[in-house]
């Protein structure tokens, strides 16, 4: 007798990619949203404290290095094992960051909760891995809009957690707000489940690269390097932008309600945004699109700058902004993909993300030491115009197409 042998069966994503993009979504969505409010807990916390805002800011600008550095090693972790030990390693440790930050009484606390463990578990459970699994697990037609997506719910993230938590701390205080925001992380792990598929095939032509070949490949690639260095400008502002506004807008005689509602527009556009990013990203050259991002993010901010302070002026902006805050993280990993292939997507858009956190860490840190030193945000506003017109530029001679490799040895 012989025995019929069953085929395999395919991968979740292959039967049901709407459901893994659905899942990786959420995810994206929940990791996204507390950090996103870190702005709203400023005053609270320095006020009740007696801190400056420079020790705030040191906290956040921790963890943004620290979610860049963490970022590669959980990348090539998950391009390993797979992605969804990572995500729940990540998420435990998000969690645990929010409620030890709930009771962050010193500096030193608040360095640990805020800066080192949210940090890191940013970097095992954000939109990054996200989109990494995405590329490694989906069909190829199904890869440009999924990277829009998954950004875009990350932007469904800040628009929902910010007006969450200035109405949480005013009803309940903001300790027990980030309380509820550490156990809300613990839902990453179910959703977590639905990327444990089987990895998509490799292609013909990706040689067995070890990771040390990787990472000399892609450091040696001009386009990679001028890639990376572009990102840092995205980190530098998203950072700032986040953990100030609110601030800058009280400081401007304009309420905190008014500054988590600015940070919910930016979320809410760049869902627009994101996917338009998405879209255009498989429909034109994509270091225009970059170039173009960076070039009117400078536009924009410099206007806001300039203009009296009012809600109107105040929410305008965050639309505006929110149109051009994550667009940039589809062509640049796509970038990455079409570059070096889905072997090692996830750590080398981690080395990528590193640059754009390094940015980050200043942005959040310039922020709070200028206006200790100098009464004011102006300075660090005007740094950001200018970086953004540099990255405009610093984009504009990427070479978009695979990188040459030997062809690899044929058996005998």
């Amino acid at each position: 007798m012989s025995a019929a042998i069953d085929p395999p069966r395919p991968s979740l994503a292959a039967r049901a990619p709407l459901l893994v993009v659905l899942c990786g979504c959420l995810i994206a969505m929940l990791s996204f949203g507390p950090r996103a409010s870190s702005g709203i807990f400023l005053l609270p916390m320095t006020g009740e404290f007696g801190w400056g805002r420079d020790t705030f800011g040191l906290a956040i600008a921790i963890q943004n290095l620290l979610w860049g550095v963490g970022t590669p090693f959980a990348g090539a972790v998950a391009d390993r094992f797979g992605v969804t030990r990572v995500l729940c390693a990540g998420a435990v440790v998000y969690a645990a960051g929010l409620a030890l930050m709930a009771y962050s009484s010193t500096p030193g606390l608040l360095h640990l909760s805020a800066g080192v463990l949210i940090g890191f578990g940013l970097s095992g459970c954000s939109f990054n891995i996200v989109l990494a699994a995405f590329g490694k697990m989906l069909p190829e037609k199904w890869r440009p809009l999924s990277f829009g997506a998954g950004t875009a719910a990350g932007s469904f993230g800040q628009f929902l957690f910010p007006p969450l938590a200035a109405g949480l701390n005013t009803t309940i205080g903001w300790q027990e707000t980030l309380i509820i925001f550490g156990l809300a992380m613990l839902l990453i792990m179910p959703f977590s489940l639905a990327l444990a598929g089987s990895r998509a095939p490799a292609r013909t032509q990706e040689p067995q690269q070890t990771i040390g070949a990787a990472l000399g490949e892609a450091f040696r690639h001009r386009s990679y390097v001028l890639l990376v260095i572009g990102f840092f400008t995205c980190g530098f502002q998203l950072a700032f932008v986040t953990t100030h506004l609110p601030a800058y807008l009280t400081d401007r005689g304009l309420s905190l309600a008014v500054g988590g509602w600015t940070l919910a527009a930016i979320g809410l556009a760049n869902m627009v945004g994101s996917l338009g990013s998405g879209w255009l990203s498989s429909r034109m050259p994509r270091r225009y699109l970059l170039a173009a991002i960076y070039f009117a993010r400078g536009v924009v901010i410099a206007g806001f700058v300039l203009l009296p302070a009012s809600p109107a002026i105040s929410i305008g902006f965050g639309v505006l902004l929110g149109l051009l805050w994550l667009s940039t993280v589809p062509p640049t990993s796509g970038l990455v993909m079409l570059m070096f292939g889905t072997r090692y997507l996830a750590m080398l858009y981690g080395f990528a993300f590193f640059s754009h956190q390094v940015g980050g860490f200043l942005g959040v840190w310039l922020g709070g030491l200028f206006y200790e030193k100098l009464g004011s945000y102006d300075f660090v506003w005007w740094l950001s115009v200018a970086l953004s017109f540099a990255s405009a530029v610093i984009n504009l001679p990427i070479v978009e197409r695979p990188v040459e490799r030997a062809p690899a040895p044929q058996p005998a």
